[in-house]
């Protein structure tokens, strides 16, 4: 057994996100209130790293407001060690800079980073949904079809100098398909990101790589090509390939991002109620798989953080 394999899997939950509207599970948490009691569950469930998006309390829309984050940061940091992983990616909506001014108004151990753009399709959620909650919900998901995530070469030097250079951010490189690695390359050789890199590969979204397990190996290998020795892997599956593909992930040694961001079922036909559902099952496939489960202290060491006294809320 080599050593990642060795290596406790970090468990990432990906608390709300901005892809699933309200009208698709009524366990989505909304509030500031909801957010920070579903990532504190989740926490104590077994995620080291909570991933974090606001939503505006009234409709659940997501928000880029700094104020909103503000009302359930401080709640997090209180009652759980974890760390606090900011998005960058917000929402369709969203400018680039309306998507840095939480994580640049509250500076947190880590960032999510898109390392590219794309088409990002969720229009195919129309033909599962009858009736909306909120008027915003279908033109937003209609608005996909049209519509390309953008993050490009300027952004992300824009991020990793504002956010990275100025604040000591970390990063988790969300990379979509097998060219992100490539980008993340280039920034590397640039000098603009120092080891150990934290890798999401992403499987599974309409415009990105596909959720065949053959493409997790080829993301795999390519970044074994890339990054040698000098990375860590986590894996993201879209909707119901999380859990398998999550399988996958451990058995070859990574890392697993799970939560209601990603995925909204705990098993075919079964919504999960609370994070903290997809945080346990994952750390009983990792226990049965011998994989020992990482807590925030162990993941601050080996991604290399700054540490919670050094956060701004």
């Amino acid at each position: 057994m080599n050593t990642s394999q060795r290596r406790a899997a970090i468990i990432t939950c990906a608390v709300t996100g901005s892809v699933h509207t309200p009208s698709m599970s009524p366990h989505l948490p909304v509030t500031p209130q909801q957010i920070a009691e579903q990532a504190i569950d989740a926490a104590a469930a077994g995620a080291a790293i909570l991933h974090l998006h606001a939503r505006d309390p009234l409709d659940g829309r997501p928000s880029p407001d700094p104020a909103v984050f503000g009302r359930f940061l401080p709640q997090i940091g209180a009652a759980c060690d974890a760390v606090v992983n900011i998005t960058t990616g917000g929402g369709a909506t969203m400018t680039v800079e309306q998507r840095m001014q939480a994580a640049l108004a509250h500076s947190p151990e880590m960032c999510s980073l898109n390392m590219g753009s794309m088409n990002f399709g969720l229009f195919p959620a129309l033909e599962r949904i009858s009736e909306f909650e909120h008027d915003w919900e279908r033109p937003f998901l209609e608005s996909t079809r049209d519509f390309i995530f953008k993050n490009t070469f300027a952004d992300i030097e824009t991020a990793l100098q504002r956010l990275g250079a100025e604040q000591g951010v970390r990063f988790e490189f969300e990379c979509y398909d097998v060219g992100h690695l490539y980008t993340l390359r280039h920034f590397v050789e640039r000098g603009l990101i120092r080891p150990p890199y934290f890798i999401q590969f992403v499987l599974g979204i309409l415009g990105g790589i596909g959720a065949d397990r053959e493409n997790l190996v080829f993301m795999k290998e390519t970044a074994d090509r890339l990054f040698g020795s000098d990375y860590e892997f986590s894996v993201l599956g879209a909707g119901r390939h999380q859990m398998p593909l999550a399988a996958m992930a451990l058995a070859l040694g990574g890392n697993v991002r799970v939560g209601l961001e990603d995925s909204l079922s705990i098993g075919p036909g079964r919504l999960a109620e609370c994070n903290a559902d997809q945080v346990r099952l994952v750390r009983q496939l990792a226990e049965n798989l011998s994989r020992d489960i990482a807590d925030p202290a162990e993941a601050r060491r080996r991604l290399g953080l700054k540490g919670a006294d050094a956060v701004a809320f």
